[in-house]
């Protein structure tokens, strides 16, 4: 298996060099990450393609979260490196461009002694036409969860959920 590493950045994204992926999480060390969102539009209001992370995750196993997220490659975009885990996580090859409604910096003591420290993109696309077959190793479960549900969720059982994803959910409901 080869190395992976994460970007580093300031608050202001600047890139500061890179570092393996495990030990920048082991260190808190603050790197470059997106969240992508997909959504579909019903008679009933805005549903949101959630993902539960596959147990065998190397943090946040069993957590409900964003239809994918990951880290920018070097030399990569976020909106490459957005379609690119949409197709690793999710298996879904995307045919509406992703649009970033924003970011922020968060700073989170996971499981597995590890800490996430991200500058977080978050991307959003319309789902309502999309296929997928899930990557195993990534996704234990789907579903499209309804806003005012998935609101209730959050704030009654905010354990189900990675420590990112309310802020993810947060950007997204800002930008509309």
């Amino acid at each position: 298996m080869t190395e992976e590493y994460v970007v580093l950045v300031d608050e202001e994204g600047h890139e500061l060099g890179l570092q393996e992926k495990m030990q920048a999480h082991r260190d808190g060390a603050l790197h470059l990450a997106f969240s992508v969102l997909l959504y579909r539009d019903t008679p009933n209001g805005r549903e949101y393609l959630l993902h539960q992370r596959a147990l065998e995750k190397y943090h946040s196993g069993g957590l409900w979260t964003n239809t994918c997220c990951s880290h920018p490659r070097q030399g990569e975009t976020i909106n490459q490196a957005g379609i690119r885990r949409l197709q690793e996580e999710m298996g879904i090859t995307l045919t509406t461009p992703l649009t970033d409604v924003g970011h922020f910096c968060y700073y989170a003591k996971l499981d597995q002694q590890l800490i996430e420290h991200e500058l977080d993109h978050v991307l959003i696309a319309s789902g309502s036409e999309v296929i997928f077959t899930p990557n195993p190793a990534e996704v234990m479960a789907y579903r499209w969860w309804p806003i005012a549900e998935l609101q209730q969720q959050l704030h009654q059982n905010p354990q189900l959920f990675t420590a990112w994803f309310a802020q993810v959910l947060a950007t997204v409901e800002q930008a509309y």
